[in-house]
This record gives C-alpha cells, sequence and structure tokens, in this order.
C-alpha cells in the first residue's frame, strides 16, 4: 500500500470482522484526535435494550450494539469499559493486522489497510446443548452458524447504512458439513459474491497433520472397509461425520479395541440408534441421512461418549454401490485430543468450511520469510473437486496488536484466521482503489478473486492450481500492475 502512485491504504472502505471481539482501547483503532475508528460493535454476549437494527426484515433480538459515538464517549472516559464493558481474546490481533492504523512509536507498525474503517461483531458461545450434543470440550472456543449468519447480515446493513464497500474477514471455520461449500452459511455469502463492493475473505484452516480427514475406496467384491482409528486416554467423547456422494449408500459396524463386535447398523431413516458395548463404558448413538437437506449427499453421524482408549475399528458397508467411495472427517483441532485420529489419514480435502465456498476468496497459510507454506495450513481441493485454496497468504510469525487490553506492545501470531486478515486487508486496497478513487465501482467479490488470483506470484517447481497453495501466493503490487497491462 506504500507506493506513492497508488496511495490504496482502505481509504472509504469497511471491513467487518466477525470474531471474539476487539480491544477498543488499543490505539491502533483510534484516529489520531483519540476518536474510534470503528462504526459499530455489536457484543452479542451482552444482554440490553439496545439490540441490531433490522435488516431486510430480519433483526436478532440479542445483545448490545454500540455506534462510533457511545465508543468515543467511553474512549474519552477515565474508565472506558464502565460506559462500553465490551471485551476480547484473540480479535484484537486480526483487526490490527486487517486494518490497524500506522504508527511510530514505540514500534512502527501498520496494518494491510490502516486507512479502513471497522465494523466489528464478538460472537457469543455456542449453546450448552449443542455443546454436549458434538462433544464440544468444556475449553474450546465454539460458535453456532446462525449466529454467524447474523453477524453478516449486521455488518452488511452496517455497510448500507454507511454506504460503503463491505470486505468481510472471517476467521472462523468448522470441519462439519460435506466440504463440498453448501452449508446454510455458504450459501448465504454465496449469494452475495456477485454484489458490487462486497467481499468475502476466509481462511482453509489449520487441520494438516492432525489425521482428522479418511478417505475410503471400496472396490467392487469388498465386503467393507475397515477404518482404524486411535482414541487417545483422556477422550471423554467426540464426535464424527461420514460423507458420500449422492450415489452412494453405507452402514456401518464397530470393533472395540477388546474385540468386541457390533454388527452392522441396519438404515433407520430419521431414527437415531444408540448401541452400548459389554466390556467397557462406551456409548455411541448414529444417524443416518440418505439424503442430507443442504446437499442431497448421504450422512452417517456418529457421536461416542466415554470411548474406551485404543484403536477402534469401524466398518463401513457399501449398502448401495457405485464409485464405493467416502469420507469420514474428525472435529477440527481443538474439538479433539491431540493423539485421537485415523491410523491412515488421507491430509487431502482439509479445508474447513465456509471456505469450500466457489466465490468466496479462501486463503491458506505460508511464511512469508522463508517462502514454506505452514506446516498445518489445510489441503483442498473440496469434496465435489471444486479448486480450494485460491492462493496462500503470509501468516506465519506475524506481527500484530499484544495482549491484554490496553497494552501498547506488539506480539506474534501463527495460524489461518491471520492469513484471512492480511488478505482482507489487501481486497480492502483494491476496494480503495477500485470505488473511493473512482478507477472501477463495479468490483464484485468474484471479480476480486480473479484480480488476485491472475497476480499471485507462482513458483517453477509446483504445478498451479494445486491443493496446497491454489493459483500461488498474494501479491497486491503485481495484481495492480497486471489490471494496468
Amino acid at each position: 500500500f506504500s507506493q506513492p502512485n497508488l496511495m490504496s491504504t482502505g481509504q472509504g472502505i469497511l471491513i467487518g470482522m466477525i470474531d471474539t471481539g476487539i480491544d477498543y482501547t488499543n490505539p491502533l483503532f483510534q484516529n489520531p484526535d483519540g476518536t474510534s475508528r470503528i462504526l459499530r460493535l455489536w457484543d452479542q454476549t451482552i444482554e440490553s435494550e439496545n439490540t441490531p437494527e433490522a435488516v431486510a426484515g430480519f433483526q436478532p433480538f440479542y445483545g448490545t450494539v454500540y455506534s462510533q459515538e457511545d465508543l468515543n464517549r467511553a474512549l474519552a472516559s477515565e474508565q472506558p469499559l464502565e460506559l462500553v464493558p465490551s471485551t476480547d481474546t484473540s480479535g484484537t490481533f486480526l483487526a490490527g493486522v486487517a486494518a490497524g492504523r500506522q504508527i511510530q512509536s514505540p514500534t512502527t507498525f501498520s496494518g494491510a489497510a490502516p486507512d479502513a474503517a471497522l465494523a466489528v461483531v464478538r460472537l457469543k458461545p455456542a449453546k450448552q446443548y449443542l455443546r454436549e450434543f458434538f462433544a464440544v470440550p468444556p475449553d474450546a472456543d465454539a460458535y453456532q452458524e446462525n449466529d454467524i449468519m447474523a453477524a453478516a447480515a449486521f455488518l452488511l446493513g452496517v455497510a448500507g447504512q454507511y454506504q460503503m464497500p463491505l470486505v468481510l474477514c472471517l476467521g472462523v471455520g468448522t470441519s462439519q458439513g460435506s466440504h463440498s461449500g453448501i452449508s446454510p452459511l455458504a450459501m448465504q455469502l454465496q449469494a452475495l459474491s456477485g454484489t458490487r463492493g462486497f467481499a468475502c475473505v476466509t481462511g482453509a484452516g489449520n487441520e494438516t497433520g492432525f489425521r482428522h480427514h479418511y478417505f475410503g475406496n471400496l472396490s467392487p467384491d469388498q465386503e467393507y472397509e475397515d477404518v482404524e482409528l486411535r482414541v487417545a486416554d483422556s477422550t471423554s467423547g467426540f464426535s464424527m461425520e461420514l460423507w458420500a456422494d449422492v450415489s452412494e449408500l453405507y452402514t456401518v459396524g464397530f470393533v472395540s479395541p477388546s474385540g468386541e463386535v457390533i454388527e452392522r447398523i441396519p438404515m433407520t431413516v430419521g431414527q437415531e440408534t444408540t448401541i452400548s458395548f459389554q466390556l467397557d463404558a462406551t456409548r455411541i448413538l448414529i444417524s443416518y441421512q440418505i439424503t442430507e437437506s443442504s446437499s442431497g449427499r448421504f450422512l452417517a453421524f456418529l457421536r461416542f461418549t466415554g470411548p474406551a482408549p485404543g484403536i477402534w475399528h469401524i466398518r463401513v458397508y457399501p449398502t448401495l454401490f457405485v464409485a464405493g467411495q467416502f469420507h469420514i472427517w474428525l472435529p477440527m483441532q481443538g474439538f479433539l485430543t491431540e493423539d485421537t485420529g485415523f491410523l491412515r489419514p488421507d491430509p487431502d480435502i482439509t479445508i474447513t468450511d465456509p471456505g469450500n465456498a466457489p466465490l468466496l476468496l479462501t486463503v491458506s497459510t505460508y511464511n512469508h520469510v522463508t517462502g514454506s507454506l505452514y506446516i498445518h495450513s489445510s489441503r483442498g481441493f473440496t469434496a465435489t473437486g471444486q479448486i480450494k485454496p485460491d492462493f496462500a497468504a503470509p501468516g506465519v510469525e506475524v506481527q500484530g496488536p499484544g495482549i491484554p487490553p490496553g497494552t501498547s506492545r506488539l506480539s506474534r501470531q501463527t495460524g489461518s484466521s491471520v492469513a484471512t486478515a492480511i488478505t482482507a486487508g489487501a481486497v480492502a486496497c483494491l476496494f480503495s482503489w477500485g470505488f473511493t478513487q473512482g478507477n472501477d465501482t463495479t468490483l464484485t467479490s468474484i471479480s476480486v478473486k480473479s484480480i488476485l488470483i491472475r497476480g499471485a506470484e507462482r513458483k517453477e517447481a509446483f504445478r498451479y492450481p494445486n491443493r496446497q497453495w491454489g493459483y500461488g501466493t498474494l501479491n497486491l503490487y503485481q495484481a495492480f500492475l497486471l489490471m494496468r497491462e
């Protein structure tokens, strides 16, 4: 953004952050006069009468919305958190990377789009009954898809109110779903992708190397496939999902670590089956869906409660055989004990949703110093063969705002959400060039993705697109040069 002939630093663009909130007292999110650069802050965790305004007939009646004026009054007081008690755990870092103000002291720092405005949503934790149903550990951060969808609608409304182009930065994802990009959240964002002045950037995830994906490929004369799963000692419970194409149907059976055999569980549509074991306290819930509502694909949902540690065999039987291929995904890292995983995993097709949606900008993570891919960066393609990720962005040991709140020091973080924030800032710079400077007022999420793919750097050692790098590495300046030519 420092190229003097461009001077595109996000002016006139709104970056919408959906994460754990923001430390609004940090100077990086203030103008030189001390006023806030945050136009709206919706904290879904604080209940009050000041709930979000209706957007397109939809109004979520929960949480509290703080205006820029509210934030300015808080910043002018000696105890800002008494007026606006919204805090954060990790979203501040991402907002700083995407749009932190340029500073020279005590350390030189600038976000990718330092002149962009911000609107922030702090997500509320998922309801307890959902955490229990999906066996999410008590200490894991988990959010509901409907709250994220409400956050996206809210940010779109803020952008409309201020008549500003919107870049949505979505650092959260999930390993649940068909990995084909047609979850409700993905479809909502897909529908907006052709809208002028809207772009959504999402991360590929950090799932490679954790052994959480299994790819099955049965032969026509094969009775079943034995999927071996190692369950660690400290695992209290977990869920998993078996997905197959619309032409396939499967049933499952089990062999416990002690050798107890559970024959194939018959397919009872619309009902849940719970099985118990005689030699240990393990209970397994199984639910078959012949046509999952969003994708039409086959889904078998399994939830283990009190699983015995050791090697489990999940026997997958073909009931309707065409290609004989299926996928099983365990929960994403952080939702599962580290030593629990498949003995013969497939490292590919591990991009988290909604990053599998074709029209969104999905970025993998690489080290900008060494030029190497981040070791845990999720790999494509999607389960239906769509090209994902689109490209890779820096996300290893990136500098950003420190924690706790109020600190002026900087810290470094690594991961998919960091690469997402950098890319969101790059898109804001591109939008600023197009809309604020009047060079191209037709830009959409789809056209921006095309521009950045064409400008990506590619190494001679690789063939593109590929499952790790997509079409290359993010290079915004090169994208600008190609548009000039």
